[in-house]
């Protein structure tokens, strides 16, 4: 194996987190799911995402997953929504609505004590950079959470076009840095999208699964920077 010079990372559950107070803005505050149960739903949506992506049904349809979900624990019957949608259906369009707001980058805007410090060290052994699939502004949210002049390079989807775990996307990454695959690690959070979609191009991969839905596979994973820090030198 070539020597490990370049860290590719995603964003969405890796560097950044949902503010969910933004993404559930549709359902009422005593309706949303506790960080907990939140985390519980993504493991469930994860497990079932992969097997459709790796069976061929599931196209990026995460979020639809994931909200569909998130509906089913919720009381319909209490919501108090005018304009249900064209189609009458309060189901469809709150799950319209969830999506677009799950899918707006500027929603995701939380980040963790210690993520710039994490940064800065592994850039002092590593050049780093970032491939997202995000919205065209992934940039510009990096940039408000202060962590952005961090990475040489930000390969985001909605300007490139293609989205992970599409080759197209890695190489895209790659060239802007200059660097060979196998001597390329990604660090992502979606196992058939990230970790699978990196691999596929040659480069090294390694979950960050926060949420811990990979903690029952045997799979290469860590639990946070800090222990990737800890995994990269070991």
């Amino acid at each position: 194996m070539a020597e490990r010079r370049f860290i590719f990372f995603d964003v969405g559950n890796t560097l950044l987190f949902p503010n969910r107070q933004k993404m559930l803005a549709p359902v009422p505050e005593h309706q949303h799911p506790t960080l907990e149960q939140w985390r519980a739903l993504e493991c469930r949506t994860k497990k079932e995402f992969d097997q459709g992506v790796q069976s061929g049904r599931v196209d990026h349809g995460f979020w639809w997953l994931f909200h569909n979900h998130l509906i089913d624990g919720l009381d319909l019957n209490a919501l108090d929504r005018n304009g249900v949608g064209e189609d009458g259906n309060m189901r469809q369009s709150l799950l319209r609505e969830l999506v677009t707001n799950t899918q707006n980058s500027g929603n995701w805007d939380q980040i963790l004590p210690g993520t710039r410090n994490a940064l800065d060290r592994i850039a002092r052994n590593f050049r780093i950079a970032v491939i997202s699939n995000a919205d065209g502004r992934i940039e510009q949210v990096l940039s408000r959470c202060g962590i952005a002049d961090c990475f040489e390079s930000i390969t985001d989807s909605g300007i490139v076009g293609v989205e992970k775990p599409r080759g197209e996307i890695f190489a895209a990454a790659l060239e802007s840095m200059k660097a060979r695959a196998d001597e390329s690690l990604y660090v992502g959070d979606v196992y058939s999208v990230d970790y699978l979609g990196a691999r596929a191009t040659g480069m090294q991969a390694v979950l960050l699964d926060v949420a811990g839905a990979y903690r029952d596979r045997e799979l290469e994973r860590v639990d946070s920077l800090a222990e990737l820090e800890k995994w990269l030198w070991r």
